[in-house]
């Protein structure tokens, strides 16, 4: 008999912890545990949670004694051996715990949720005497029910707070705490309609169709049987399974099937199906390529030679997507797998009816809006590797995360979008940088594709890093849009501005809708107004959690703020002066569609921003109203300028240029460039060229005059020296630590201390602690300081310098409190 093996397992878990957790493995599980399945162990006290196992090992811990596995999830693994390690790149790159980066990767029915279940106790003698009134009630509930949580148990007995009493009851030995996994997981089902057996010959069909046409009373029951053999398609005894809502669609009833099946004509059964669309439609030819879109691509191709990393620098309707499909064709024709990232999940809608007109059925996507099914069940079609069946994968950040096997091509369309990277909460990381790291691990090649690339991407194209491959025109001969500016300055001291439209671009709105054509309103402010003001004393109505002024929003008559969702009623008086003289202040999207259906009564206006595109499939049907002209003119925040194609767009109207430029942020000159450039692109995409109006105070500002001459090279020039100047990316990396508390002072002393820390080590290269421009979010005291590292500085030893500071400072008890995060590289 062999020597059997004491064998441990390191696992990852769903915790904001930096390590992996060790844990023995039964004897009986030694040969069904390894690397890359999902394991259940037990965490903390009675907690249960999923796990991924890493390795398997027999190296005995030696700081505590390992727990044993309780239950093994798979049969395969269901990561790869590329996907650990781009986690792990994740982890130590962002500074992020390993549990965190599980987190975001796996679709959260992927991690079995633990929860306190409540069960009667078995020596429970029945004796409901020594119960009170809400213990006999949670105790009948039981009895009813079996098992309950905490949750439920709150709602049966009206109370909030339940513990004590569960506690009670625990104390009599009444009840008893019961750790259960429930599998999130549940397969999408349907019911189906097939013919009984005994019908499946020809000749006994057509007696029980004549048997049943005889009789009057039997005529529905005939009609409704013809419905399931033309749409099953039945032809010589056999019957394509039908889904009985496709049935109910064509006129069929419950009832009539139900009476069939009673009478033994048909069976009805419930079979598994899948969430996902079927792409698979008649498939297009590919168009023909221009010369210059034809150059472009033999460029890339020359390239990939020799480079990872290459970028396509388009002008807006220069034909990039068209170049994407050959690349897309030629790695399918070599059986690999292809990334296509999207900085928006807007973008799919239109993305996937071009790319499924090319490629059906092949096409799956992937994105937060999919309810947690959806994702679950495309992670397993990825997984599984299938050569028929989504091949290319559409999807927004969280996508790079799924589990390639054989990965050829990643695509980053408008690569210098904000949305590639993650906010809050932990891990914060560029889906457009880990997508390189992926290709590089891979073996994959990068195809970054913008009209207007970040600062960070030309820098590295310009310097030989990246290959760099340019089109300077439009596909077809098409112009670009004739940009203007209208000085809100002028008009207003001119008294000529109608709300907050100035004449010109009110002129231009009338030519458009003249001639027919459909127009675009940019203001990237979502609600009705930004403030509300006192004219005697000038208070304003601010959020009780922040530090910001609520926002107005029309719809809901509500006064919101967008930091923490607080919302409270319109206020009629001044709560400082008494005074009921209250103004508006600025607008946002809600009051442009207000205004614009004021002006023009007929006018068929649709909004884009935050608040009508909150449900799965908003986007899709916004843009499908657009696209089929049954909207005339469409209002929207940043969503509006991100790759969106409208063939009758003639006119873009951006209506607060000043805005995007005078934010706080090294940024904000390149990104109001980018916003600007991007949504003027939208305008005269096809058959004529475009027009965009931009308001703004002042229109000699040079970031204006880039973007009215088109100027990408001669905006990059001069902010490329302004970033060397000041140590700014890419010359210096940055790293941003937010420091968090309810209590000002304590805040105060910790972000000092900390800051201090780091002054010791890096000196000069520290900036702060400052309050940032919101300084109070959810009643949390905010402090923010930042570090300077030079590009060629060894980053590994630093970061292992300032985890040592992160320890040494949370060693001192008055800092445990303290809520720090970390972003490097901060968009």
């Amino acid at each position: 008999m062999s020597e059997r093996k004491t064998l441990f397992a390191d696992v990852i878990l769903p915790v904001p912890v930096h390590q992996l957790f060790t844990y023995r493995i039964p004897f009986e599980l030694n040969d069904v545990v390894f690397a890359g399945i999902r394991v259940v162990v037990p965490f903390g006290k009675a907690k249960l949670v999923t796990g991924i196992v890493i390795k398997v090992h027999e190296e005995i811990p030696t700081n505590y004694q390992a727990k044993y596995i309780e239950h093994v999830l798979d049969d395969t693994p269901i990561i790869t051996k590329n996907q650990f390690q781009l986690w792990q790149w994740i982890a130590d790159y962002y500074m992020a715990p390993i549990g965190d980066v599980m987190n975001a990767a796996l679709p959260s029915n992927f991690k079995l949720a633990s929860e306190t279940k409540i069960v009667l106790h078995p020596d429970f003698d029945n004796d409901y005497s020594k119960l009170d009134d809400r213990q006999y009630q949670i105790v009948e509930a039981l009895e009813i029910r079996e098992t309950l949580d905490l949750k439920e148990i709150s709602e049966i007995v009206g109370i909030k707070t339940i513990q004590p009493i569960i506690k009670i009851l625990m104390d009599k030995k009444v009840v008893f705490t019961l750790e259960e996994l429930n599998d999130k997981f549940i397969p999408k089902t349907a019911i189906y309609i097939q013919l009984n057996e005994n019908y499946s010959s020809q000749n006994k069909l057509e007696d029980l169709l004549k048997q049943l046409e005889e009789k009057k009373s039997t005529q529905k029951q005939l009609n409704n049987l013809l419905i399931i053999l033309k749409e099953g398609n039945y032809s010589n005894g056999l019957l394509t399974p039908v889904l009985r809502k496709q049935l109910e669609m064509n006129g069929a009833s419950i009832s009539t099937l139900n009476t069939l099946e009673k009478n033994g004509y048909i069976s009805q059964e419930r079979f598994e199906i899948s969430r996902l669309k079927n792409n698979e439609k008649d498939i297009q030819a590919f168009k023909t390529l221009s010369s210059a879109q034809q150059k472009a691509l033999n460029e890339v191709r020359i390239s990939f030679e020799s480079k990872q990393v290459c970028l396509l620098h388009g002008v807006t309707g220069s034909g990039k997507t068209e170049i994407y499909v050959e690349l897309i064709q030629e790695q399918i024709n070599n059986g690999k797998q292809v990334l296509f990232l999207l900085p928006e999940i807007a973008l799919t809608t239109q993305l996937i009816t071009r790319l499924s007109a090319y490629f059906g059925s092949l096409i799956g996507v992937y994105h937060s809006k999919f309810n947690q099914n959806e994702r679950v069940e495309i992670w397993n079609q990825v997984l599984n590797n299938n050569p028929n069946q989504f091949r290319i994968i559409l999807g927004a950040r969280s996508s790079v995360f799924l589990p390639f096997s054989d990965l050829g091509l990643i695509i980053v369309d408008e690569e210098h979008e904000s949305s590639f990277k993650q906010y809050d909460p932990s891990p914060r990381y560029n889906a457009r940088d880990c997508a390189i790291v992926l290709a590089h691990m891979t073996n994959a090649k990068v195809l970054l594709g913008s009209a207007t690339p970040a600062i960070e991407t030309y820098y590295n194209a310009k310097n030989g890093k990246y290959g760099l491959i340019e089109l300077h025109d439009r596909f077809g001969g098409l112009k670009l849009p004739e940009i203007f500016c209208a000085d809100v300055k002028k008009e207003r001291k001119n008294k000529s501005l109608q709300s907050h439209f100035t004449s010109f671009l009110m002129e231009h709105i009338r030519v458009a809708l003249n001639n027919k054509e459909q127009i675009i309103l940019f203001q990237n402010r979502r609600g009705y107004t930004p403030l509300w003001m006192c004219e005697i004393c000038n208070w304003t109505p601010k959020c009780k959690n922040c530090d910001v002024s609520l926002t107005y929003h029309k719809q809901t008559n509500t006064l919101k703020c967008h930091y923490c969702g607080h919302f409270s009623p319109p206020v009629g008086t001044c709560n400082s002066c008494g005074s009921n003289r209250l103004k508006m202040l600025g607008f946002g999207t809600e009051k442009i569609e207000d205004d614009i259906s004021l002006m023009f009564p007929n006018v068929r206006v649709h909004r884009m921003d935050l608040d009508t595109t909150r449900s799965k499939n908003a986007y899709e049907n916004i843009i499908q109203e657009f696209e089929n002209r049954n909207v005339d003119v469409l209002i929207g925040t940043q969503m509006v300028t991100k790759g969106l194609d409208f063939d009758n767009v003639s006119l873009v109207g951006i209506l607060d240029a000043d805005m995007l430029m005078n934010r706080s942020d090294f940024r904000a000159l390149e990104r109001s460039y980018q916003l600007m450039s991007q949504v003027a692109g939208r305008s005269g995409r096809k058959g004529k060229r475009g027009t965009v109006v931009i308001q703004t105070g002042d229109p000699d500002h040079w970031v204006i005059q880039k973007i009215i001459q088109h100027d990408y090279i001669g905006f990059y020039e001069s902010e490329i020296i302004e970033r060397k100047n000041f140590f700014y990316p890419p010359f210096y990396k940055l790293i941003e630590f937010t420091l968090k508390h309810k209590d000002q002072n304590v805040i105060h002393a910790a972000a000092n201390e900390f800051a201090n820390s780091l002054k010791v080590i890096f000196k000069e290269r520290v900036m702060g602690p400052e309050f940032p421009v919101v300084s109070r979010v959810n009643n949390y005291h905010i402090k923010v300081i930042k570090l300077k590292i030079e590009r060629d500085a060894p980053e590994k030893k630093i970061k292992e310098r300032i985890n040592e500071l992160i320890s040494s400072f949370y060693s001192a008890p008055v800092n445990k409190s303290i809520r720090m995060s970390i972003d490097v590289d901060p968009a």
